[in-house]
């Protein structure tokens, strides 16, 4: 009896875990490229004054954009003489993960839209906590709500935001959003 293929069979051209094509490599080298050059515009914009020992404010954008400029330069080099030649497997699930993608990114979201009202430390142990609940659902951990889970997060999150604030309010003297006024919170 002959198999019947499925309707998905003849949607993927070829073997789903396998190395995109030279053309699609070259894309993603252009595509760095452009991003080095948009930071570049946009370091452009950051005034020049020469700070302590010669460097301005604009030295680390403009850094960051030639370095992120000569990776993309040698992408497309290398997509272009053959693809890359030492690439694995991409690996991983057919499908995104919806669920978890929407848990870490609500918590990048709530952190840079309450900072201000919240605080540093709230804000960022919000962020923690639903970046967490993200992750380990992409992981297809369960009893995630549970409240000792919960617990275990926000204390967490507490217990690396806290330290970070302190260090760059009090040791640094570097203004950061709080709840009061004291810069101890």
């Amino acid at each position: 009896m002959p198999e019947l293929s499925s309707p998905h069979s003849a949607a993927a051209p070829q073997d789903a875990g396998s190395v995109p094509s030279p053309a699609w490599q070259a894309a993603v080298g252009v595509a760095v490229v452009l991003v080095a050059v948009g930071m570049a515009f946009g370091a452009l914009q950051i005034p020049a004054d020469a700070g302590y020992g010669g460097v301005g404010p604009n030295f680390l954008p403009w850094a960051c954009a030639a370095v992120l400029g000569l990776c993309g330069i040698l992408l497309v080099r290398e997509a272009l003489t053959g693809g890359y030649r030492q690439a694995a497997d991409p690996g991983g699930a057919a499908r995104a993960a919806l669920g978890p993608f929407a848990w870490v990114s609500a918590g990048l979201l709530l952190n840079a839209a309450l900072i201000t009202q919240l605080g540093f430390i709230a804000g960022c142990t919000l962020c923690y906590a639903l970046a967490v609940q993200g992750l380990r659902r992409a992981n297809g951990q369960t009893g995630l709500l549970a409240p000792r889970a919960l617990a275990v997060d926000v204390l967490t999150g507490l217990a690396i935001s806290a330290p970070v604030f302190w260090l760059f309010t009090q040791f640094l003297a570097i203004n950061l959003p709080g709840l009061t006024d004291t810069g101890w919170l």
